[in-house]
């Protein structure tokens, strides 16, 4: 064995020497990480892709619907000529649209659409001032939802045309007869996406307006109601739906009085007359509307609804 060696007595110690410490990290390299990974999460929430001219855009959107209805026109007349079936029983296009002309010449085609048209609407902003404050207070109020929340959503799928006998005793061949079934039909739809949007709202904004001291009022209409927009719009839109079904109903069922001449009256007209190419007519003219109302009021609305809370990034419906 090596012979152990001793310090001399009053010498100093011999001092240690350090491990070689490892070498940090560079600095740059943490931000430069950071700024990589941010580019990458902003790349994910943006359209790298040039936007495309607006023509194109409006071409691409309204194509697709003009090519399927020359399709199924296209199939529909080659069934006219390939079975010949009878005219009273299957009419042509030819017919149906020589049967539309005709409405317009004569005018009624045009008091049809108008009469239907401003009741409908009317209901329909009606029915939006009254499902709003009723779904406003069932929110707020926890006991009252519990105690009518069944009963809305009961009147959901309850056929509006059941009200129609009622409404016709209540207010006679008027057309409050008409206003009351589409309140009956559209405000519970309304009130349930309202309620539904509300339940979806994160309880830390409700905890948020409270801190900066927002009112009981304030805080149901500047917090609670934006952050529920999504499912209130789709209650609004099923609304509407509701509301211009119920109002055919209405209007096919109920006849003379001050009712005037709707849609519903023109297509029970037709039907008495055995006029088929007319019923078609009439049913293709209740359905376009129906479309056209889409397409120019609630898409677009949605549409920009959806874009402001970045839920339509890389695509557009």
């Amino acid at each position: 064995m090596p012979p152990e060696t001793t310090a001399a007595p009053g010498a100093a110690a011999p001092a240690s020497v350090p491990e070689a410490a490892p070498e940090p990290a560079s600095a740059a390299a943490v931000p430069d990480e950071l700024d990589t990974l941010s580019a990458g999460l902003d790349r994910l929430q943006s359209d790298d892709a040039p936007p495309a001219p607006r023509w194109r855009d409006a071409l691409s959107k309204t194509l697709p619907p003009i090519v399927l209805l020359v399709v199924l026109l296209g199939v529909w007349q080659l069934y006219i000529v390939l079975a010949h079936p009878r005219p009273d029983k299957a009419p042509s296009p030819l017919a149906v649209s020589s049967a539309l002309g005709d409405a317009w010449a004569s005018g009624r085609l045009q008091e049809a659409v108008a009469t239907s048209l401003e009741r409908g609407v009317i209901g329909f902003l009606v029915a939006i001032v009254v499902g709003t404050a009723l779904g406003m207070l069932l929110a707020e109020w926890t006991l009252l939802r519990r105690a009518a929340g069944p009963l809305i959503s009961g009147l959901t799928v309850l056929p509006s045309v059941a009200w129609v006998p009622a409404a016709i005793i209540w207010f006679g061949l008027t057309d409050g007869t008409a206003y009351f079934v589409i309140l009956m039909g559209a405000i519970p739809s309304i009130v349930n996406g309202l309620l539904s949007g509300i339940d979806q709202v994160p309880p830390q904004l409700r905890r948020v307006g409270i801190v900066l001291g927002a009112s009981r009022w304030q805080l149901a209409t500047a917090v609670v109601l934006p952050a529920a927009l999504p499912g209130y719009f789709a209650g609004l839109k099923q609304g509407w739906a509701f509301a211009w079904r119920s109002l055919m109903a209405a209007e096919i069922i109920t006849m003379g009085g001050t009712m005037g001449f709707g849609l519903g009256t023109l297509l029970n007209q037709s039907r008495e007359l055995a006029d088929l190419a007319s019923v078609l007519a009439t049913i293709l003219l209740i359905l376009a509307i129906g479309i056209l109302i889409e397409l120019v009021l609630f898409g677009p609305l949605e549409r920009r609804m959806l874009r402001d809370r970045g839920l339509l990034i890389g695509g557009a419906r």
